[in-house]
């Protein structure tokens, strides 16, 4: 994919991520500084500028979608802007009315975005809760966790594995599983400390961490895409696990010290406020990342034995 499809691409995942008007400052700022270190990679169209475009309608997205003259980057760039819009939840009317018109500049019909639209209402209805309803007490006893820590961080360790080996796939599709992924993590946690949370409860903890869902998605999809991993089929995972390390390091990182961080905020009576949560967060991000190197093998094994056509039962019943 040449620099010019590159650049049209992530131009309307900007548009998809701004399409609700309702990003606060922080996710503003988050989204500028995944143009700003995105567009440092090697090769990669600069972002800052895209940016920059987009924001002061420089760029409308119709001019950007009419860049992309082939069906595959068309169908691409629908599939990305429905993977931002859902990010943080279920879609909004605006959110809604920027996809039917990005379809209609896309030349794309219902045939082309059925299977797309129909994951992603799927994913947005996900439930949190695991299939299986627990027996536990509801409180856990003394502030005791209802599971043993080991067994607590063994799950964290599999997600963060899970989530690793997903920014691996090629599908674009797989990045949208991450998000979910990490809400039924803090879901899970919350549950071992007693708290019984909803998706709001867990979108204003991932959101106090500093962890924007637009944000974290678009910077996914720019990853693979700049990477060169969107698309590869067949031997493409081993010839793009060099290539991919970094998003593997920030899903693998991110996943893990999200957990940890629910480890700690649950435990001690959801007491930390948004500025605590923000600076643990950040100081659990270092050493996942170094942990990452450790179990990157097992990272690679679980991308080469999921099978993509079932990541929706796969996040179903993690």
């Amino acid at each position: 994919m040449d620099l010019p499809q590159q650049r049209a691409l992530l131009a309307l995942a900007l548009h998809a991520a701004f399409a609700d008007g309702d990003k606060d400052d922080r996710e503003r700022d988050a989204i500028r500084r995944i143009a700003d270190s995105l567009g440092q990679a090697s090769g990669a169209p600069e972002l800052a500028s895209i940016y920059q475009d987009v924001l002061l309608g420089r760029l409308p997205m119709a001019e950007a979608a009419a860049a992309l003259t082939e069906p595959g980057p068309r169908r691409l760039a629908y599939e990305m802007a429905v993977g931002v819009c859902d990010a943080d939840g279920v879609q909004t009317p605006a959110e809604q009315a920027f996809l039917r018109a990005l379809k209609a500049a896309l030349q794309l019909g219902g045939a082309d975005t059925a299977e797309v639209e129909r994951e992603a209402e799927a994913l947005a209805a996900l439930p949190l809760a695991p299939a299986a309803p627990t027996s536990a007490p509801a409180v856990a006893p003394q502030g005791l966790p209802k599971r043993p820590e080991a067994e607590i961080d063994a799950t964290i360790l599999r997600y963060a594995i899970l989530n690793g080996a997903l920014e691996l796939l090629p599908q674009s599709w797989a990045s949208v599983t991450i998000i979910p992924l990490q809400m039924k993590l803090v879901y899970r946690i919350g549950q071992d400390w007693g708290h019984e949370l909803d998706r709001g409860h867990v979108k204003e903890f991932l959101a106090a961490a500093g962890v924007g869902l637009s944000s974290q998605y678009l910077e996914q999809f720019g990853r693979k895409l700049i990477g060169g991993l969107l698309g590869k089929v067949g031997g493409g995972l081993g010839r793009s696990l060099g290539g991919a390390a970094t998003g593997v390091a920030f899903s693998f990182a991110s996943t893990y010290a999200l957990g940890q961080l629910a480890k700690r905020y649950y435990a001690g009576g959801r007491q930390m406020n948004t500025a605590v949560l923000q600076q643990t967060f950040q100081s659990l991000l270092g050493p996942a990342r170094q942990l990452q190197s450790q179990y990157l093998p097992q990272i690679e094994q679980q991308a080469r034995t999921i099978d993509a056509g079932k990541i929706m039962d796969m996040v179903r019943g993690a």
